[in-house]
């Protein structure tokens, strides 16, 4: 399996218990949908390596794994911070005008007012908010994702329309 054929799920932060259990932060919008994984893709050297799962359940908003093979603690501290991946076919599908972050990665941004900008170059997820960012005139331009700016994607011409706040890219483009 290769990275560029799955998205990231998430991550390990920690281990629980005695007995080789992790706990996982999970990073898609809706943890239950993917209740019953039976296998996971860890990043370890620089591959992705499944990991067969005996049960992954959620606990005081957390989710604690346990996989095949993993018995102790020692084996399970070995695996802490380990990125989890997996396949893109896993995703659920989503309804109508909704996308993935990973599916908007080149998209031609095209603004209400200010019309074809640039293209969006990477997106970044953290809690406080999600930011794309675009390469327009040379410079790198970073834009708020919610709904008020960004209002739809094309996925067949693969250009994403916003609304972007006015004097938000004059920001980036003072010396």
């Amino acid at each position: 399996m290769h990275k560029d054929e799955c998205f990231e799920f998430g991550k390990i932060t920690r281990t629980h218990g005695l007995n080789g259990e992790v706990l996982f932060f999970l990073d898609v919008d809706d943890p239950s949908k993917y209740e019953g994984l039976d296998v996971v893709f860890l990043e370890r050297r620089g591959s992705l390596v499944p990991f067969f799962l005996e049960y992954l359940s959620l606990h005081n908003n957390r989710y604690i794994a346990k996989f095949e093979d993993i018995d102790s603690i020692e084996a399970a501290t070995e695996l802490k911070d380990a990125q989890l991946y997996l396949p893109l076919t896993a995703l659920p599908e989503l309804e109508e005008g909704q996308f993935y972050y990973h599916d908007i990665e080149g998209f031609t941004v095209v603004d209400n007012n200010l019309g074809s900008l640039g293209t969006v170059h990477k997106v970044y997820t953290n809690s406080a908010q999600d930011i794309l960012e675009m390469k327009y005139k040379g410079k790198e331009v970073l834009i708020p994702i919610n709904d008020e700016i960004i209002i739809k994607a094309d996925l067949e011409k693969k250009e994403l329309y916003t609304n972007i706040p006015e004097g938000l890219i004059d920001i980036y483009l003072e010396d």
